[in-house]
C-alpha cells in the first residue's frame, strides 16, 4: 500500500448523497428569483462555498443583486436545506462507506472530514457517523474554498500526518484539485470523465478495499 498514515473524506457526494437537498433548496431560490435551475446545473455548485454557490446560480439566471440581499437568501437557502438534512438517517450513508473506514481503523490509517460544508456536524450527528472520524474540518474551520486544500492540509495537520502519506476521496472536480494543490493523493468517486486528474477513479465504496490505494 506504500506509506498511507490518513485518509481524508469530503462528505457530499462521497459518505452521503446531499446533493439531491442541496439542489432542491437551490431550486426554491432560483424560482423564487424567476428563473429555472436543473440538475444539471446544479453540477456547477459541488465542491464550492454556500456564498460562490450563489453567484453561480446568479449568474445563470442573470440575476444581480447586493451583498445583503445575497447573504439573506444563502440564508434562506441554508434553512431550507437543514430541514431536510435533520430528516436524514443512517440508512442514506452510501453503500460500503462504513465497511472501508472499518479497514481503514482496523489498519491503523487516520480518518478526517474535510468538506466545504458548514454543516457536517449536524449531518455526521443524523448519519451517526461522527465517531468515525479522528478529526472534522469543514467550511466553519476555512476561509478558502476548494480548489484551495486548505481543508485538507488543515485536516492532516490536526491528524499529525505529513501531506504526502494522507489519501483524499473526492467526487468534485474542484476537490480533485485541492488534493492535487495540497500535495496529496486522490482518489475519485464517481464519473473519470470529471475526476481524471485523480490518482485513481472508482464508482463507490461497494468492494473497496483499503490493498487497492497502491500509490
Amino acid at each position: 500500500m506504500g506509506t498511507i498514515s490518513a485518509c481524508i473524506f469530503d462528505l457530499d457526494g462521497v459518505v452521503v448523497d446531499t446533493a439531491k437537498y442541496h439542489y432542491i433548496a437551490w431550486k426554491s431560490i432560483a424560482n423564487e428569483l424567476g428563473f429555472d435551475f436543473t440538475e444539471e446545473d446544479n453540477e456547477r455548485l459541488k465542491g464550492v462555498s454556500r456564498m460562490t454557490s450563489l453567484d453561480i446560480l446568479l449568474s445563470i439566471g442573470g440575476v444581480e443583486l447586493d451583498q445583503e440581499t445575497k447573504l439573506k437568501l444563502a440564508d434562506k437557502k441554508n434553512k431550507n436545506y437543514l430541514e431536510y438534512i435533520l430528516r436524514m438517517t443512517p440508512d442514506e450513508i452510501l453503500p460500503g462507506v462504513k465497511e472501508f473506514m472499518n479497514e481503514l481503523k482496523s489498519n491503523g490509517v487516520k480518518i478526517a472530514l474535510g468538506s466545504a460544508s458548514k454543516n457536517a456536524m449536524t449531518i455526521l450527528n443524523q448519519l451517526e457517523l461522527t465517531n468515525y472520524f479522528d478529526v472534522v474540518v469543514d467550511g466553519t474551520h476555512v476561509s478558502n474554498a476548494k480548489p484551495d486544500p486548505e481543508v485538507f492540509l488543515k485536516g492532516a495537520e490536526l491528524l499529525n500526518v505529513v501531506p504526502s502519506e494522507c489519501v483524499v476521496f473526492e467526487d468534485a472536480e474542484a476537490g480533485v484539485e485541492a488534493a492535487i494543490n495540497g500535495q496529496m493523493k486522490c482518489v475519485g468517486i464517481g464519473s473519470p470523465e470529471v475526476l481524471g486528474k485523480a490518482n485513481m477513479v472508482v464508482p463507490g465504496f461497494v468492494g473497496f478495499s483499503i490493498s487497492q490505494l497502491n500509490f
